[in-house]
This record gives C-alpha cells, structure tokens and sequence, in this order.
C-alpha cells in the first residue's frame, strides 16, 4: 500500500479514536452532544479531517473501498463550507453508525 494512503488511514483513524474520546467523560447520549459545544465542534474538527484524508485517499487510489467514502467527503464539505447548515442529528448518526465501520475496515487495511 502506498505510504501516503497509508498515512491518511492513520489519520482518519486517530480522528475516531479522539472522537470516541470525547464520550469517556459524558454520556454517549444525542442531547448530550447537543447541548455541549465544545464537543460539537471538536467532533466536527475530526469529521473535517476525516473527510479531507478520505478525500486524499479516493484521488490517489479509487480502488481502496471504504463504505460511505463519498458521503464521509461530502459531510467535511458541508461542515466547511456549509458551517450553517450543519445537522446535529446527521453528525450524531455518523458518530454511532458509520465511525466504528469505517473504523473497522481501516483496522483491516492497516491489519492492526
């Protein structure tokens, strides 16, 4: 695998780690989430990086499948260039459906 795909699969994968990181000391609850700020955008700064990696990784190698890339860029734009626009509820989906997946299936690429 070539070392700078490698490198983003870290880097999307540390992003989770943190955001999952983010719940050790509050409840892994949506009004929770919601109601603290400093999370919300924490959370949103690690799903911005995650975005631009899986970005970077689909414009190097399209053969590397991972599910919801194109959905994981389209949310770090939005998040971007939509910062008004952002959907609590879409980001509380993604944090319990598709991080622990993604998270699987790069732990699977890097065979950790």
């Amino acid at each position: 695998m070539n070392i700078e795909i490698k490198t983003w699969l870290y880097d999307i994968l540390k992003a989770i780690e943190e955001i999952e990181s983010f719940f050790t000391d509050m409840p892994k609850d949506f009004f929770a989430y919601q109601g603290n700020l400093k999370t919300k955008r924490a959370v949103e700064r690690n799903m911005e990086i995650i975005g631009e990696a899986m970005n970077r990784i689909l414009n190097l190698d399209s053969s590397i499948e991972l599910t919801n890339s194109r959905k994981i860029v389209d949310t770090r734009n939005r998040i971007i260039h939509g910062y008004d626009n952002v959907s609590d509820d879409i980001i509380w989906g993604i944090i319990i459906k598709q991080l622990p997946l993604l998270k699987s299936e790069i732990e699977k690429l890097l065979v950790l």
